[in-house]
């Protein structure tokens, strides 16, 4: 499938979703609560690397970027606008690192509404076990596997494009042309994880250490709220949330 076709079917299937919730009573405020629990427990899971000097910036980017409650309504819409020219207009790697973000953002939003409909059958628990409890009545195992291993495949490829000889003096030229065909949004992304990942590579191993930091606390995570009892869950994370406060 073309990478155009790939983007637009995302936007589209996230605004069917945003559609969904605008007019269901009770579900955008369930949908923000999730997300905002989400960003306070991968705040608390990295909290060494975003006191990090070496992985602060990577982290926040994660935090900031993938698993945030941001309103990604600008950046949708820019995707959809510009996805038949993306080819285009940018290397191969870019246009790859564009669609992972489009099926991540896509595989996100619909976990995080599945969520957000079961959060609303638990008002009667306290916030750690709500998650928990909405977690499991969700399953959907093979797809948070899914979601993690897309989120360290836009990792990767962003990783990868921080070795592409004149990319950066690219992405600056086409600063002010993206600004002018309504691409900022995306350009800003672009520009701030190439640097993001750029600076890691300049002090070192580059991403590989923070990826795979990423991916064995991710996948412990999921495999705990799947697999160990409820009561764990809930110490663990508790643990967890109470750290990024």
């Amino acid at each position: 499938m073309e990478a155009s076709t790939i983007i637009r079917d995302a936007v589209m299937h996230v605004t069917q979703i945003r559609q969904t919730v605008a007019e269901t009573p009770g579900l955008a405020r369930a949908v923000s609560a999730v997300k905002q629990f989400q960003a306070r427990r991968f705040a608390g899971t990295y909290l060494d690397l975003l006191q990090s000097e070496r992985y602060r910036s990577a982290a926040l980017f994660f935090l900031q970027e993938l698993y945030s409650e941001k309103d990604y309504s600008e950046r949708d819409t820019q995707f959809a606008r510009i996805a038949g020219a993306l080819e285009r207009l940018f290397p191969d790697q870019v246009v790859q690192t564009a669609v992972s973000l489009a099926q991540l953002h896509r595989l996100t939003e619909d976990l995080d509404l599945a969520m957000a409909q079961h959060w609303l059958n638990f008002t009667d628990q306290a916030e750690v076990m709500r998650y928990v409890k909405a977690w499991r009545c969700v399953g959907q195992r093979d797809d948070r596997s899914a979601q993690l291993s897309t989120v360290l495949r836009v990792g990767q490829e962003l990783d990868r494009l921080t070795r592409t000889r004149g990319l950066r003096m690219m992405l600056k030229m086409m600063r002010k042309p993206a600004n002018l065909a309504g691409m900022g949004s995306l350009q800003r992304f672009l520009e701030s994880g190439f640097d993001t990942f750029a600076e890691m590579a300049r002090q070192g191993d580059g991403a590989s250490q923070f990826l795979a930091t990423v991916k064995e606390r991710e996948a412990a995570l999921i495999d705990g709220l799947f697999d160990a009892s409820a009561v764990a869950c809930e110490t663990k994370i508790t643990l967890l949330v109470g750290q990024a406060r």
